[in-house]
């Protein structure tokens, strides 16, 4: 057990729903409601409660999460979690299309909770209403973001600038855009299990018990909440990238708000759902793979780039064998693609053109976290693991500048310090006695 409840212990078909008005209680009641009619994980579940809470209060803060929700396939749930959230976030838009001028006045002038369905039709549809979602939606997870139109006609005409600021859930098969996911915390379904039992969702019934649930999140999201929520500044668990530490700072703050086993919860699905999120980038992928034709190799200081390239294209279930036109990865594809990573075939070599291994270091300390460089120490010893150029034997303050909110304490020790609190920075959630379970 790792006090993470599934939704059995939750929620059984027979118990009802108890509307409090602490916010815990609150968030148990979204959770419960979610899991009645979506088959999810605990980690997703807690998230999505949290979410739902955030959308209420969102002016309060600088950046907003979006919910990825996709699936490998249709039927999956998606649709269903939409309907279902929609009667509890605050200022709901529930659509599956809508014109690039409308999602912009809409968003400008109400701040909805935009709920977008069908979203891989919107991205493969019209090139220039995909272009002009994606430029939203790319500046819209910041309070800054804005899209700028013309308005006006004839001479009259002119330009405003529209805030793009609001909360997003985007629902869709496949992925997202790169810079879009990026900003995204990513719910994958999948189709349920005749073991996996959900009750049928009526519009009206579901709505009807998601009034006083939203009531209550209306009446928890006071001035006073707000105002406690501003000041905010949750510690962050390691395993977390900067633009995950941006989208995820709010669900954390109002976990930590909510107490009992919200920090704890929230955390966890922080870790689950983000902490372990694979770089799609394909300059990163190569990085990945280089460094593991490397590995094999033998321990010669220069790799040849024939050598190299024949290794990656063996890999079938890797991109390098048809790279461009259904053509394998050149030498000249290979350099154009790690240059910007300052990584460079050697020049020197009179007899053979090739990557020296320590040239892979720099890249692999910055873009893969757990590389462990291959340069030998000294005394020949083993290897040495990468390190930041970055050294001191005191607390590192690790809060950031006045252009973003997020602080996330002091580091000493592997341990994040924050006020009188301080939480292991162990990427691992500590398994809890069995009386602190729910």
């Amino acid at each position: 057990m790792n006090g993470i409840p599934t939704s059995e212990e939750i929620f059984g078909p027979d118990r009802p729903l108890r509307v409090e008005q602490t916010l815990a209680a609150i968030l148990h009641d979204v959770r419960s409601l979610i899991y009645r009619y979506v088959v999810l994980s605990p980690e997703q579940a807690a998230t999505l409660a949290v979410w739902v809470a955030h959308t209420h209060l969102i002016d309060v803060f600088e950046c907003t999460p979006y919910l990825q929700i996709t699936s490998a396939t249709k039927r999956a749930g998606k649709t269903r979690l939409l309907e279902v959230i929609e009667p509890l976030v605050a200022r709901p838009w529930l659509t599956g299309r809508m014109s690039a001028a409308v999602l912009v006045r809409k968003v400008d002038a109400e701040h909805p909770t935009l709920l977008l369905d069908e979203s891989d039709a919107a991205f493969k549809g019209d090139k220039e209403y995909a272009e002009a979602l994606r430029g939203i939606l790319n500046t819209g997870y910041r309070r800054s973001g804005k899209a700028s139109l013309c308005i006006g006609q004839g001479v009259n005409i002119s330009y405003k600038d529209f805030s793009t600021f609001s909360a997003k859930a985007i629902a869709g098969i496949g992925e997202l855009p790169d810079t879009v996911a990026d900003r995204a915390i990513r719910i994958e379904l999948r189709r349920r299990t005749s073991d996996e039992p959900c009750a049928r969702w009526r519009e009206r019934d579901g709505h009807a018990e998601a009034a006083p649930i939203h009531q209550a999140l209306v009446g928890w999201a006071t001035k006073s909440t707000k105002g406690t929520l501003e000041g905010a500044r949750p510690a962050l668990p390691v395993g977390l990238g900067d633009r995950q530490a941006d989208v995820w700072e709010p669900l954390l703050a109002i976990a930590d708000l909510a107490g009992g086993d919200w920090p704890h919860l929230a955390r966890h699905a922080a870790l689950a759902l983000a902490g372990g999120t694979e770089d799609q980038d394909i300059v990163v992928e190569l990085l990945k793979d280089v460094v593991g034709v490397i590995a094999e190799v033998a321990t010669d200081t220069v790799i040849p780039t024939k050598d190299l390239i024949a290794k990656l294209v063996e890999q079938d279930d890797r991109p390098w064998a048809t790279w461009r036109h259904d053509k394998p990865l050149t030498a000249r594809g290979l350099a154009r693609l790690l240059g910007p990573l300052g990584i460079h075939p050697d020049r020197h070599l009179r007899t053979v053109r090739g990557y020296r291994r320590e040239a892979f270091d720099d890249a692999c300390a910055r873009y893969l976290p757990s590389y462990v460089s291959q340069r030998h120490n000294a005394n020949e010893s083993g290897p040495q693991p990468a390190f930041s150029m970055c050294h001191s034997v005191e607390a590192c303050d690790t809060s950031k500048t006045a252009e973003t909110s997020i602080t996330t304490g002091v580091v000493t020790h592997g341990h994040i310090e924050e006020g009188d609190r301080a939480i292991s920075t162990s990427s691992e959630v500590p398994k809890r006695p069995p009386h602190e379970q729910l």
